[in-house]
């Protein structure tokens, strides 16, 4: 198929890339360091995107390695997924809802990822036995909905989407099955000119149980017209539709650009969903978490631009005692709510933080 040859094309070499971004011999040699730990790989597509002549692109930083990345400071597992693990590739932090980890490849590899630790590098983590956790799925009836994630679920072989989505739709106490993917950001040819995918999609959520994908736009130039082609396609397919953004150091830190990827979102159908605190993830921290009070009063300021339809967002975090929003912040205090908790007890609790201003993430503020 022609989005699999396209796939076969990506940049994954630092030489191949020394051609598009006119690298010198030294510039080289300091990113080939980075690829040997955390290995690279850019879609033709979204290569095509990029403003090669400017080095701070947005879109060029959210996917060329960076020699920050050599810098070690945070944690891998920051959100404590491994605690949340019940068997190979299937989490199961909050009741209601079962993570599978289906892959450990993406169409294209994000600086950024939160699952650094595992995209694109051998792993033990990516579900071996799919039988395995759809018998795990059926025995938990408190268990609504799954979400595919990875990797990318959908940087697989449709055969193998096809197969999630009659094992899945077959469960009977499952409403609906959700798809993270970045397949529409960068390769939206996967869906367009995949017929099979979407006739697969079609089949279950229009008959049997309603498919979510959520997306990941970070940046309004990522909103192209293929993209909006891509974006279609599901929605005509009875796909549900929604965005995850993550508030990136030099991408999308303004109110402006996060109020104008909102407000194109909301116009193609996409539903903000959350704004999502950069994890402070080991060779990531350094380069692109913005600090908590700063992140709010950009969340803030591109509310302020916004209509209803494209401000229902939250701005969270995924901690590993939960999906904590910040819900707002006064001269003295964060004040924090558990959008959803590990633990029950906590769910809608509310709480506060003294301010710091440097602070990026939860742990590193005083108690209140």
């Amino acid at each position: 198929m022609g989005w699999e040859k396209e796939f076969g094309r990506n940049i994954i070499s630092v030489d191949q890339l020394g051609e598009l971004a006119g690298l010198t011999p030294a510039a080289r040699k300091r990113l080939a360091a980075v690829t040997e730990r955390h290995p690279m790989s850019i879609t033709r597509y979204y290569a095509s995107l990029i403003d090669w002549s400017d080095p701070s692109d947005p879109l060029r930083r959210m996917v060329v390695p960076d020699p920050g990345e050599l810098d070690p400071s945070g944690v891998y597992d920051q959100s404590g997924e491994r605690l949340n693990t019940r068997m190979q590739g299937l989490q199961h932090k909050y009741g209601r809802t079962v993570l599978l980890l289906t892959t450990n490849i993406c169409t294209s590899f994000c600086r950024y990822c939160f699952r650094k630790r595992l995209v694109g590098l051998p792993s033990h983590e990516i579900m071996s036995r799919f039988e395995d956790a759809l018998a795990y799925i059926r025995e938990h009836g408190e268990v609504n909905n799954v979400l595919l994630s990875g990797g990318d679920p959908l940087a697989l072989p449709t055969r193998m989407v096809r197969r999630f989505l009659e094992g899945l739709s077959s469960v009977g106490h499952l409403d609906f099955i959700r798809f993270g993917t970045k397949v529409p950001v960068t390769m939206p040819q996967r869906i367009t000119e995949d017929a099979e995918l979407l006739q697969s999609l079609r089949e279950v959520s229009t008959k049997e149980k309603r498919v979510f994908v959520s997306t990941q736009f970070n940046h309004p130039r990522e909103l192209t017209p293929a993209a909006r082609r891509a974006i279609t396609k599901l929605q005509r397919s009875g796909v549900v539709t929604n965005n995850q953004t993550v508030l990136l150091r030099g991408v999308n830190d303004d109110a402006t650009v996060l109020a104008d990827l909102q407000r194109s979102l909301t116009a193609c159908g996409v539903i903000p969903y959350y704004v999502f605190q950069c994890r402070p993830v080991k060779r990531v921290k350094k380069l692109f978490q913005v600090p908590l009070l700063e992140g709010s009063g950009i969340v803030e300021g591109a509310k302020a631009m916004l209509d209803g339809y494209s401000k229902r967002f939250r701005y969270v975090m995924s901690h590993r005692d939960g999906k904590i929003s910040l819900a707002g912040a006064d001269d003295r205090y964060f004040y924090f709510r558990f959008h959803q908790a590990r633990d029950p007890r906590n769910s809608g609790r509310f709480f506060r933080r003294r301010i710091d201003p440097a602070a990026c993430w939860l742990d590193e503020l005083e108690s209140a």
